[in-house]
């Protein structure tokens, strides 16, 4: 059977781990946060984009045609 240091040794190392455990926990669940804020944003630029790529289409096609360079020759 183990010594007393040796459990002594032991216990502490457990418990080490496991105040790293929650701190990972605790990381881990910050990191998903921020990737979850960061897609929402995303999304978010994407659709302004795409309303954006829409109101510049829109105008375009208002826009009088140019004339083709053979016409002004």
């Amino acid at each position: 059977m183990a010594n007393p240091s040796q459990i002594e040794q032991i216990t502490e190392r457990v418990d080490r781990l496991l105040v790293r455990y929650e701190e990972l926990q605790r990381t881990n669940a910050l990191l998903a946060q921020q990737v979850a804020s960061l897609t929402n944003e995303r999304d978010s630029l994407k659709s302004r984009l795409n309303a954006a790529r829409a109101r510049i289409d829109a105008l375009l096609e208002r826009l009088p045609e140019a004339a083709s360079p053979k016409d002004t020759a």
